[in-house]
């Protein structure tokens, strides 16, 4: 099979006929926040309410897991799930489900570990100092290089300068963000793992996992194909802001602080639910973990 850029053999892999995300469930694969623990979607429910916004669409559904912990928990929520894969049987029958984001609406728009996965090209700067487009073969993941490319994206957000260095184009990622950013009239939130312009990674981010452990990359369906988000520029596109996982969900009570050990004595099945709580709420802010994720918050309501 020929060599294709990255771009377009990762949205194949992902979201083809055959595609990864066409075939299997994200949760059957990975571990991630929304699956962890109720605390997560505790959060979000909090942040809709304090909000004041009474509908909630997860772009990048996957199995609806959110929206399922979210309807046993706030059942006054109008709840919409967005996926490229079919509505999934287990699904709660009060829970929209959608291909597309709507047109428009009022709400809290959310989108976790969706950005990671919306596909870019892959470039790489060759022995001359010239910035090259990188090919790969989808069956085998071997790569190659291209044809030299421009790209103001690039020079403004990721500018390569030693031979070698690789970089993840996420001008796609920008306009993908924003189209759905576009349809709500509310709160826009895009959770995901990243990196800012002055900690880029050298040689790029690229990933694939499958059952819960990382594999060899390669864009053949078989597997998720990822790279981290250049949060600071998905941001600047939206008028957005960033925070850190751990401080958004400590701002809306998640607290990892264990009980008194009094509690232990006084009431042991209390003390081991607030402890299992407390384990959980820890886990979502950890340093070196889901705490580092990037949150990317755009408030709507006070566009120019």
């Amino acid at each position: 099979m020929p060599h294709v850029r990255w771009r377009e053999a990762w949205n194949e892999a992902l979201y083809g006929n055959d595609g990864f995300f066409m075939t299997d469930r994200p949760a059957q694969h990975f571990r991630t926040a929304v699956t962890a623990s109720d605390a997560f979607a505790e959060a979000i429910a909090r942040l809709a309410r304090d909000e004041g916004l009474s509908t909630v669409v997860d772009v990048g559904a996957g199995g609806g897991e959110l929206l399922a912990r979210l309807s046993a928990i706030d059942e006054g929520l109008t709840l919409v799930g967005v996926d490229v894969a079919d509505r999934p049987t287990s699904l709660p029958p009060g829970i929209e489900w959608h291909h597309d984001v709507p047109a428009e609406f009022d709400g809290l728009l959310l989108a976790h570990e969706w950005l990671d996965n919306v596909p870019c090209d892959v470039v790489e700067l060759d022995d001359d100092g010239v910035t090259r487009m990188v090919l790969v073969d989808p069956e085998t993941g071997d790569e190659r290089l291209g044809d030299p490319i421009e790209s103001a994206w690039l020079d403004a957000w990721w500018p390569l300068t030693e031979p070698g260095e690789r970089a993840e184009i996420g001008e796609p990622r920008d306009e993908a963000w924003a189209e759905v950013v576009e349809a709500v009239t509310g709160l826009a939130v895009a959770i995901d793992y990243g990196h800012l312009a002055d900690d880029r990674p050298a040689y790029g981010s690229l990933a694939s996992f499958r059952d819960g452990q990382e594999v060899d990359i390669r864009p053949d369906g078989t597997r998720d194909v990822t790279a981290h988000v250049a949060v600071d520029a998905v941001a600047d596109h939206v008028g957005g802001r960033l925070e850190r996982q751990r401080d958004a969900l400590a701002r809306l009570g998640v607290d990892g602080t264990r009980p008194p050990l009094d509690l232990a004595d006084a009431d042991p099945h209390a003390y081991l639910t607030a402890l299992s709580r407390a384990s959980e709420a820890a886990e979502l802010r950890a340093r070196g973990g889901w705490g580092d994720f990037w949150w990317i918050v755009t408030d709507t309501r006070v566009r120019d």
